[in-house]
């Protein structure tokens, strides 16, 4: 059995036969009928249902009926499609060896696609779902030949990349991710800079300084935050921080 969430589980799972469904329709009327989706790509499990099935055996089927995917534990880290779905919350789309959305982008022009060009002459459309606290998922529709996918895209990507979100995000209710999670309370003016310059790679000493304060006042608030955000430990603090938008990628 998955992990269960008592508290509004039950009332999700029961949800997620007509998401995966809607997913699956979505694919097939664009004409990208195989799927792959995963609600956690930091999690090695594959994504399944209430009982445990891995849905890519039950409901979603792979252009490569006998390639398990989802028992590969590597395959998060090497697919060019999942590093971009980490670096991107947009939905972008896979043709001719490269990678693409609605606006230009320098992160999927980086993204090397090379090793899916010489195996795989399909195209694809991803999905990516960023939720608060960390957690990455994905959603994958491929087609085994060319099909017009930049058109399909531009049709039909922002309703697939809503379905998505709604899957994943309903999925990952479901089974209580992430573990522990809680509402965070308030958090001061002086706890958020503390975290930002601590984002930023400041010691508690140099915090102390650019903020005018002492060392122990910047202990302080630092403690009061991860209090507040349930972290463990300031790595934990800066990670939730920024998942939950306290801590900006420019801020200082």
């Amino acid at each position: 059995m998955t992990d269960a969430n008592p508290e509004g589980g039950a009332e999700c799972w029961a949800l997620m036969p007509a998401l995966v469904a809607q997913v699956q329709a979505a694919g097939d009327r664009v004409a990208m009928p195989f799927i792959a989706a995963q609600a956690d790509l930091g999690d090695p499990q594959a994504m399944a249902d209430e009982a445990g099935r891995p849905y890519a055996e039950t409901a979603f089927r792979w252009v490569d009926p006998g390639h398990h995917y989802w028992r590969d534990r590597k395959l998060a880290l090497q697919s060019p499609f999942l590093t971009a779905a980490r670096l991107t919350a947009e939905p972008f789309f896979y043709s001719g060896g490269k990678l693409a959305s609605w606006r230009p982008s320098h992160l999927l022009d980086g993204v090397d696609c090379a090793a899916i060009a010489r195996t795989f002459p399909g195209e694809a459309i991803i999905a990516p779902v960023h939720l608060p606290r960390g957690i990455v998922g994905a959603v994958v529709w491929c087609a085994p030949e060319a099909v017009g996918v930049a058109e399909r895209f531009a049709e039909h990507g922002a309703t697939m990349h809503s379905l998505a979100l709604r899957m994943v995000a309903t999925h990952n209710e479901a089974r209580g991710r992430p573990r522990n999670a809680s509402v965070p309370q308030r958090l001061t003016r002086r706890e958020v800079q503390c975290l930002r310059w601590a984002a930023a790679g400041k010691t508690d000493g140099e915090i102390a300084t650019i903020l005018d304060m002492s060392h122990s006042t910047v202990r302080f608030h630092l403690r009061n935050a991860a209090g507040k955000l349930g972290a463990t430990g300031r790595a934990q603090s800066i990670q939730l921080a920024a998942g939950l938008g306290f801590v900006g990628a420019g801020s200082s």
